[in-house]
């Protein structure tokens, strides 16, 4: 039972930086920036299994383009000369939708956390 929890538990941590990933992307996802500067890059949670029955794990993160993309804006303060800004390259469908599946995992991931917890709770009732 506690193996459940624990490896519940690197569920609930990788889900939680996913989602803090993602609600960095979303923030962000129209921050303007000159063209002479580099636009804002999403930020991808890398996930690994771990060894034998001990989770998942945050292997690191993955960076988008800090090209971004270039609008034509000429009435923007920060248009260069001829008229265009530096977007983010964060596709916003995309996004939401990894917002849904992080959140998904992370419920998933407490319920099994929880349903633990009854059934501990319960084998200590029997042993009364």
């Amino acid at each position: 039972m506690t193996d459940a929890i624990g490896i519940a538990a690197t569920g609930l941590t990788l889900h939680r930086k996913w989602l803090d990933a993602v609600s960095d992307n979303l923030a962000n996802v129209n921050t303007v920036t000159a063209t002479s500067g580099d636009a804002f890059r999403a930020r991808y949670v890398l996930a690994e299994a771990g060894q034998g029955n001990s989770g998942v794990y945050v292997a690191g993160a993955a960076f988008g383009n800090a090209q971004g993309r270039m609008v034509y804006q000429p009435d923007h303060p920060l248009a260069d000369a001829k008229g265009y800004v530096r977007y983010p390259d964060i596709d916003l469908a995309s996004q939401m939708g990894q917002l849904i599946m992080a959140q998904r995992g992370y419920q998933a991931n407490a319920a099994v956390v929880d349903r633990a917890k009854v059934m501990y709770e319960a084998g200590l009732q029997i042993g009364k």
